[in-house]
């Protein structure tokens, strides 16, 4: 054991002499109560440690014990529904044991130990095994099978699998290797700065449906895949990533606020339990975890907390199934890594960020992706992270903004005056793209339509062209303005107005499918493309308009789901209405 004393405190930075053999990463305890720290600096026999905790009343020469061991995420049964801070600890069991304040020093398992679980054999004595295969299961929510599987580095023969019930630290099984017997527990501990290893990695091919028309139709984003919604304060940051987090069509959701407002991270577990799945009827929390770092916390744990969230969505991940990570917001945790690199008085870059704050970046985007798991029986898993950025003022040349759209391959560009506007999503259609358009190709034409990326290329076409004409509105006038271009403008509105606002308080618009998407923009690609050949034809404008159909396109929106065929009608009313108003 290696133990120093405290030499210099600064803040959440705390300086140890005589830490001669300590390595990098390594946790140590700091001071009488044991604050929880990590080692991210040596210099001879000084060690620098980022503490996770308030290091107000510590000082020379309080002892500083290491641990020996990385920061780790403790991963088996009992990770699902819960609430964890940013170095895993239980916040539900802490709160339960020791008050609605945490104690400095405070330890608590993140895994219950007293709990049993209903342990499955998937294999039988005398199967080979080895990395990441799956031996058996464990039911730990009403939607949720959790695989446990064998540790890295582990590789022999089956000599002994159990059935029954077990706590998660019980021998549920026993591998014959060639350095002898390892026995196999259901709980696993994982460093949380190293990528899970995989067989191998995929180009993703099947978007992550979220139900939120800007995104999955204008710019989807892949499962497997990055991508960054960066906005300035009020513009609805939280709120698009709560309607990822109940909506997506991922298996399991890891949601991290990293330095955000206590009550928005109340509003999440107060919601979510709430909420069914559309997919189970469950709650949604049978498929949640929940790591909660807000801004009252200390600041340095905020920068533990996101790759504490990340490696408990690899594990899930590593069974084989589809994971959604949001993380709300990077900014915070920038802001955190800003703060310690100011304490550990390196050369700032940027706006006083650390130099190495783009590689941190990537490093934590690059741990997403679509894999082939290791392990048997082979399977396929993707795990997509969406991280919100809160640059001040939303000013986009932030250097946190300008790392993040580096490595992300989706941007969404929230903007203050559409969210004035009660515009929800607050997402801006001249600044936003995504880079998966071209993969994502395939399925929109396979699954959707076959002329869904025509429909969806029309309509970009059509808000570009509107926001050119709007400049020259505003200097003529709209009077000023041919027919063909009022009519532009008017069909842009329309986009706008009956596809793109969406209320994420009404019980049917909250979430839309693939098919009423496509149906949706259908209808008023095909209004628009009747129009334009009765304006040719000096039909006025305002006939054309002023049909009843007009109204049923910005109605369609709020038809039930089990209703589409309501909205596809709406195609052959438009010619029918076309036609009586051109036979006059």
């Amino acid at each position: 054991m290696i133990q120093g004393r405290i030499s210099r405190v600064s803040g959440p930075l705390v300086v140890a002499k005589e830490m001669r053999g300590a390595k990098m990463y390594d946790v140590v305890r700091v001071g009488e109560k044991g604050l929880i720290g990590e080692i991210i600096g040596l210099k001879g026999e000084e060690a620098f440690i980022q503490v996770y905790e308030e290091t107000a009343g510590i000082g020379p020469p309080e002892p500083v014990v290491s641990t020996g061991q990385p920061l780790s995420a403790e991963l088996g049964p009992g990770l699902m529904g819960g609430i964890f801070d940013g170095i895993q600890r239980p916040l539900a069991v802490i709160r339960a044991q020791a008050g609605d304040y945490i104690e400095k020093g405070y330890e608590a398992p993140a895994l219950d130990r007293e709990k049993k679980w209903a342990f499955k054999p998937l294999l039988k004595k005398g199967d080979r095994v080895g990395p990441g295969d799956i031996v058996g299961e464990v039911q730990e929510t009403p939607v949720v099978a959790h695989k446990i599987m064998v540790p890295a580095g582990i590789e022999g023969t089956i000599e002994e699998i159990r059935d029954g019930e077990f706590t998660v630290t019980e021998e549920v099984c026993r591998i014959k290797t060639r350095n002898g017997t390892v026995p196999i527990s259901m709980m696993q501990k994982c460093p949380v700065r190293t990528s899970r290893p995989v067989e191998k990695r995929m180009a993703p091919n099947e978007p992550l449906i979220t139900g939120q028309r800007v995104i999955d139709t204008l710019f989807p984003i892949a499962k497997g895949g990055t991508a960054c919604v960066p906005g300035p304060f009020g513009s609805g940051k939280t709120v698009i990533q709560h309607q990822l987090a109940k909506w997506a069509n991922a298996d399991i959701i890891v949601y991290i606020g990293c330095g955000e407002r206590g009550n928005e991270m109340t509003d999440v577990l107060e919601s979510f339990p709430k909420l069914k799945d559309p997919r189970t009827h469950e709650s949604l929390m049978h498929r949640t975890i929940l790591i909660a770092n807000t801004s009252n916390m200390p600041v340095a744990a905020r920068e533990a907390s996101v790759y504490t969230g990340v490696t408990l969505a690899e594990y899930y991940r590593d069974m084989g199934y589809h994971i959604a990570v949001m993380a709300d917001s990077t900014s915070r945790w920038a802001e955190a890594l800003r703060e310690i690199s100011g304490r550990l008085e390196e050369m700032p870059g940027e706006e006083g960020y650390p130099a190495y704050l783009g590689y941190r970046v990537a490093d934590f985007y690059e741990r997403a992706g679509r894999v082939k798991c290791l392990g048997k029986p082979e399977r396929e898993a993707t795990l997509s992270i969406v991280g919100a950025v809160s640059p001040p003022g939303g000013d986009l040349s932030d250097p946190v903004v300008q790392a993040t759209l580096r490595v992300v391959k989706v941007f969404w560009g929230l903007e203050d005056r559409l969210a004035y506007m009660r515009h929800f999503p607050a997402i801006n259609w001249l600044l936003s793209y995504s880079l998966y358009l071209e993969h994502l190709s395939e399925y929109f034409v396979e699954e959707v339509h076959e002329d869904f990326t025509e429909i969806r290329t029309e309509a970009m076409r059509l808000l570009q062209l509107e926001d050119e004409l709007a400049e020259i509105a505003r200097l003529v006038g709209v009077d000023s303005l041919s027919p063909q271009d009022r009519l532009v403008l008017e069909t842009a509105r329309s986009i706008r107005e009956d596809f793109l606002h969406q209320n994420a308080f009404d019980e049917i618009d909250t979430y839309t499918s693939m098919e009423k998407q496509y149906h949706l923009l259908k209808n008023v690609i095909e209004f628009y493309r009747h129009s334009k050949k009765l304006v040719d034809e000096e039909i006025e404008l305002k006939d054309i308009t002023s049909l009843p159909v007009r109204q049923e396109l910005s109605r369609a929106k709020f038809v039930e789901e089990e209703k589409l065929e309501e909205i596809q009608a709406i195609a052959s009313k438009i010619k029918e209405e076309m036609e009586r108003l051109r036979a006059g």
